[in-house]
């Protein structure tokens, strides 16, 4: 994905400065989801000389629309633990002190 490098004489290889630019890119595509494959992709058509800002656009919708996705089951999720745990508390306050409320066997039925 970087472009090539030349090496020094100590066998440390020398990039264009343009190649740091490249790496920040890279970091911050990955912090929003994007995978080194879909990247390496993009790298090729833009080096080819191919804009892919159309590519680069439908990825990053389909990042978006997991994300909704993963928040809407984690907001399913909370809810079913608030009612669990309502459930717990009023199990709690009906066991005598020292008796199991078996809290967690309650959970087999919790399964939505």
């Amino acid at each position: 994905m970087l472009p090539p490098a030349s090496r020094r004489e100590n066998g440390y290889r020398d990039y264009a400065p343009e190649a740091a630019q490249r790496v920040l890119m890279i970091r911050r595509a990955i912090a929003v989801g994007f995978t080194l494959d879909e990247l390496a992709r993009v790298f090729r058509m833009r080096d080819a000389g191919n804009p892919p800002c159309a590519t680069v656009r439908k990825l990053a919708a389909g990042k978006l629309e997991a994300i909704d996705s993963k928040i809407a089951e984690l907001q399913a999720l909370r809810e079913s633990l608030i009612e669990t745990m309502r459930d717990w508390d009023t199990r709690l306050a009906q066991t005598p002190a020292g008796q199991p409320a078996h809290l967690l066997e309650s959970l087999k039925g919790a399964e939505r």
